[in-house]
Parts: C-alpha cells; structure tokens; sequence
C-alpha cells in the first residue's frame, strides 16, 4: 500500500503483551469495540465475561483528522494512560497513548485488554491485526428472526440446518445467582442420565435421506429426525444446552459481583471520610449491578418455564405411546429431573435471603459513611461559629469597635489599636478603660498574626472591610507625618 515508493501510515491500537489481536483504526470509520453483535471488534474476556460491556468504546477521527476514543458509559470504564475517562466524553489519543478496557482482577496488576497506540507502515502491522466482527454481517442485509418450537420441529423432519442460536445476552435478576448455578448442574445431569446422541449439524449425502444418533451404550435411545417424538427430544436437548451456556456465564458475573462488592468493602476501610463524588460512583455501580442481575434473573426464569413446558408436552406424548420401547424409562427420568429441579428451587430461595442481606449491609455501610461525613461538616460549623464569636466579643477595640489592627498593649495589660490609642492620648494621657495613666504602650505580634488567619477564614465583605480600614488610618498616618514635617520647617 505504497504510492511512488512513499509507504503508507496507518493507525492501530497495538495489544500489549500479545503478538496478534491488534486492532486496526480505518481512516474515516467509526471502530466500535465490546462483547456485543453488532460492533467493529468482538472481545470476550476468557477470565471474566462481562468485564466488556456490549458497547464498551468507539474510536473516530474528529473534524481536524486526529483520533479520539469515547466511552460508551461502560460497566468497568475505559483508561487512557490510567487516567479513567468520563462517560459520553470524547478525548483525542495521540501515538504512544497506553489504553486500558476494564479493571485489572485481583491477581493482576493490568487490565486484561490493553492497548498502545501507534503509528506505522501498513505492511508491518497487517500479518498481527485481529479480524473485523461486522464484515461477515454486511454480506446479508436479510434481518433476523426468531423461529417458534413449531417452526423448529419442522425444521429437525427436514433436514439439519446451518443457522446458528444467538447467545443468550447476560444480565442478573434479585433472586440469587446460586439459581443459575444449581439450574446448570441440573441441565448436565440430565445430559448425562438421557444418554442421546443427537445428529451433527452439516449437509445429508442425499435430499430424502434422515440423520440418526448414534446410541451410547445399550440403554441409549436412537433420534431420526422424521420421528415426532425424536423432534421433542432434540428440542428439549436444545434448550438444555442453551439454559447450559447462559447459566455458565452468569456464574461468571456472580464472581464479578462478589469482587466488586469486595472491592468497595474494601475502599469503604481504607477511606472512611471519602467525599460525596466517590459515594455516589459506588452506589451507582452496585445500582448497575443490581439492575444486571434482575435482568438476567427474568432472562433464566423465561427459560426455565420454557424448559418445564417443553417437558411437560414430551411427558403428553409419552403417555400416549406406552406400546415404544423406553417410554417408561423417560417418563421417569423426566419425573426425576422435575423433582430436582423443585428441591433446588426450595434451596435457591434460601440463599436468596444470603444474597439480600449482602445488599442490605453495604447499604447500611454507605448510610454510616454519610452519617460521619455530616458530623464532620457539622463540628467544622461549630468551629466557625465560635471562632466568629472570639473575634467579635474579645479581639475587638473597645474604642473603634472594630477588630485590632496593630494591636498594642498598654502598661495595665489592656489593648487596642495602635491608631484608636494613639488619637486617645492626644486628650487624654489615661486608659480609657481603667483609667490608669498610660506609662508605656507594646505592640502585640501574637495578637495581630491570630486576627489575620482568623479573618481569611471569613467571608470576602469581612476581609475587604478590614482592609479598607487598614488602608484609611495608613492614609491618615501619612497625612500627620506630613503635616508635622511642613510645621518643623
């Protein structure tokens, strides 16, 4: 990609740590990156799944051609050069930028995605760029669809077929994630007491010719595809496997969960006086969370009732053909696949009450975290107030009723301001408080540094009060000096 020998430049967010996966950024493309469908670059973290949000970033030039990278209000956050980026916002990345997807876990000290932007030749970067998510996409303008159990039945007597289930997208409900989990080990025992062999998807060698599972063992129960009953079999193995792979994941997000939790826990220890800003970040991340979890928890339940209804019309059908080999072997297994699935149910519901005292607790300590930050607020008033209280009743000068300015202590142990004192003894040579004669005056430091760091702790009209009175007795000092010189002379 060379023009007259010149080498052509590109842009690409280089993996850190890896020799591949690199992302290339298109010149005049929006680059879309998260877990979702429809985005540039699909990534799905092995370690924990939903550390990338659907949506997590998008990278576009800007009107002046430089690259700059939005986060798309994702779960864990985008980080440009460990700094995290605010929501919705869009920064300009320049070459050597290091950006982070996520949080790194607690046995990592870096994000599992980070990223190096640089600057090079296209040829040397092409043989380590990752592939485009949406180029397969942009081939089939046809829009999707969701088929019906009819529709599948109908499609297992035809034939197998090439379409492919969409992963079930994860999210989490306010039953405990426990729920998943037990549902999962009921889906693989099932697998492992049906003991079908279901036929592999990929073309048949003739147009008529049915596909029929190979049996396990001797107790195992052959499935052609023209047969009704085999149909149920596969539809119910199908969703089987779908409740598999969904509860598996959400088993991931439980553990996601619980470091977060932990995490804050942790936060809330160290920093016990944390300010308004950081509390209101973790409450809105538990929040998110939370709505997760009651979002995958109606995703699992829709599933479930699914599962029972698919059950209960293979149990119908077996009913009714009593005179088939292994109709009463089925029977009893599906009757004891639904009696463990009850007793799981009873035991989730019980870890449910776990789960929501968890909850409760990091509640309760976000509203003690709120308590001390008001105490704190409410004794630094206090302190206010009765700071304002000493200027006013006690560092005052009882002639100008003003705060001393070059305060200065007479021989009887009263003070005032240099100025007020000096205008009294011009009348009389007296304490005006106690009357004693005035035998010496002393300036007092200590009282003049304790009334100016009083005062920067006042509002601005007490602070430009005090200095317009400074700068008046200045004015007239200056006034007498001169006067007093013109009259020597």
């Amino acid at each position: 990609m060379a023009v007259h020998g010149v080498p052509c430049l590109a842009w690409c967010l280089r993996r850190v740590g890896a020799s591949g996966d690199w992302l290339l950024l298109e010149a005049g493309t929006q680059v879309t990156i998260g877990r979702g469908l429809d985005i540039t670059y699909q990534l799905v973290s092995k370690t924990c799944p939903l550390m990338i949000s659907r949506k997590h970033c998008v990278f576009q030039q800007n009107a002046e051609g430089q690259w700059t990278v939005k986060d798309n209000k994702s779960l864990n956050g985008v980080w440009l050069n460990k700094q995290r980026l605010d929501p919705s916002k869009v920064y300009p990345i320049a070459e050597g930028d290091r950006i982070e997807l996520g949080v790194p876990l607690e046995n990592r000290e870096t994000a599992e995605y980070e990223y190096e932007v640089i600057k090079d030749e296209w040829e040397k970067i092409r043989p380590f760029l990752a592939q485009r998510s949406d180029l397969g996409k942009a081939k089939s303008s046809r829009p999707k669809r969701k088929f019906t159990l009819e529709e599948l039945e109908t499609c297992e007597s035809e034939g197998p077929s090439n379409s492919r289930c969409k992963r079930d997208r994860m999210s989490c409900g306010n039953e405990p994630l426990d729920k998943s989990w037990g549902q999962a080990e009921e889906a693989r025992r099932l697998t492992e007491k049906m003991d079908v062999k279901l036929p592999s998807p990929g073309p048949s060698e003739g147009d008529g010719a049915p596909v029929h599972g190979s049996p396990v063992h001797s107790k195992a129960v052959t499935v052609p595809q023209q047969d009704q009953k085999g149909s149920g079999l596969v539809e119910s193995w199908t969703g089987l496997q779908k409740l598999r792979k969904s509860l598996e994941d959400t088993m991931k997000l439980k553990v996601k969960v619980q470091e977060k939790q932990t995490a804050v826990l942790n936060v809330k220890q160290k920093r016990r006086k944390c300010d308004q800003k950081e509390i209101l970040v973790m409450e809105q991340e538990l929040q998110e969370l939370q709505n997760q979890l009651c979002m995958e928890q109606e995703h699992q339940q829709q599933q479930v009732e699914e599962l029972e209804r698919t059950f209960c019309k293979e149990q119908q059908k077996l009913e009714g053909e009593k005179c088939q080999q292994g109709e009463e072997n089925l029977k009893e297994q599906l009757a004891q696949v639904l009696q463990e699935h009850r007793a799981l149910m009873e035991e989730l519901n019980r870890n449910k009450k776990d789960f929501e005292e968890i909850i409760r607790a990091k509640n309760k300590e976000l509203e003690e975290t709120k308590e001390e930050k008001e105490k704190v607020r409410a004794q630094k008033e206090e302190v206010l107030n009765q700071m304002n209280d000493v200027l006013e009743n006690e560092l005052q000068c009882t002639i100008c009723s003003e705060h001393f300015i070059e305060a200065v202590t007479l021989n009887c142990a009263h003070s005032f301001c240099s100025y007020c004192i000096n205008e009294w003894t011009k009348r009389k040579v007296e304490c005006p408080i106690c009357r004693q004669e005035i035998k010496s005056q002393t300036r007092s430091l200590v009282l003049d540094n304790c009334i100016n760091r009083m005062v920067e702790k006042l509002d601005v009209e007490m602070k430009e009060h005090r200095l317009s009175l400074i700068r008046e007795r200045k004015g007239e000092r200056e006034t007498e000096c001169e006067g007093e010189a013109s009259h020597r002379q």
